[in-house]
């Protein structure tokens, strides 16, 4: 059986503020119905030829989740059934969203923060013993974000791999 990964992501995508790029909550819950695992996440900005350093990082959050544009989850394998998060505005359970335009209120744990060059980009591959991994019925979400206001706010890519586990 094939490994169940799919790509939650933006492509040259306006931001506002310090936003969170992508939010990925668990399902409610229920017999057979996976978690997730992150195993990658990206930023890139096409827009900018000047170097400056932006913050980024990953976390959970809990409720108040934040509000999103809805993103698909897309197949890394063709092969593939439907992912079992689907896309949303809302970051409520089950779902995917990317490019906050107000993050929330929930409380957020920065798991892994960093910093990256712009003209650079970044990427995050945990090796297995630091993936983040997320059941479900749990309360928190996964998000990626920026700590800050970036300079230029036109071009930006990001994006996020995961498996369904269960």
């Amino acid at each position: 059986m094939a490994d169940r990964s799919y790509t939650v992501s933006g492509d040259n995508q306006t931001v506002v503020a310090s936003p969170q790029l992508v939010f990925l909550n668990p399902s409610a819950g229920g017999a057979g119905v996976p978690g997730f695992e992150v195993l990658r996440a990206w930023v890139s900005q096409r827009a900018n030829a000047t170097s400056a350093q932006q913050g980024v990082c990953l976390g959970t959050k809990v409720t108040v989740f934040p509000t999103m544009v809805s993103a698909t989850p897309a197949k890394t394998s063709l092969g593939l059934p439907t992912a079992n998060l689907v896309g949303n505005t809302t970051g409520a359970a089950g779902t995917a969203g990317i490019n906050s335009s107000a993050n929330g209120g929930g409380a957020e744990i920065k798991v892994y923060p960093d910093n990256f060059n712009v003209l650079n980009g970044w990427l995050w591959v945990p090796t297995p013993a630091e993936t983040m991994q997320f059941m479900p019925g749990g309360t928190s979400g996964f998000f990626s974000q920026f700590t800050s206001t970036p300079g230029t706010l036109t071009g930006w890519s990001f994006g996020v791999v995961y498996r369904e586990i269960g």
